[in-house]
């Protein structure tokens, strides 16, 4: 995916409340339900795209499945923001140790 897509991704406001709550741990979709304003399926839907845009991981426990962040799916978007942060963090660095005034 590109960086584009995360971002679409992560533009939803439920789908930033699921990763909110599966940054703290992995959760079920009964669990996240639960916690969130919205119903299960409602639910299962953000996760099977975010698990489809590679943002997510599941695995099943008995009868359930069991949602994660996978890190790497965040790759893309990490990359783009950090164009804009890289330059003026060096300029920053060379100047607090006097190298630039």
């Amino acid at each position: 995916m590109s960086y584009g897509d995360t971002l679409g991704l992560v533009g939803d406001p439920t789908r930033r409340q699921i990763l909110e709550l599966l940054r703290h741990r992995p959760r079920s979709v009964g669990e996240l339900a639960g916690e969130m304003p919205v119903s299960r399926p409602a639910v299962s839907r953000h996760l099977r795209l975010m698990k489809d845009g590679g943002l997510v991981v599941d695995h099943a426990e008995g009868t359930k499945r069991i949602y994660a962040i996978r890190p790497a799916g965040f790759r893309d978007i990490v990359e783009y923001w950090s164009r804009f942060w890289d330059e003026p963090l060096r300029r920053f660095k060379d100047h607090a140790e006097g190298g630039d005034t």
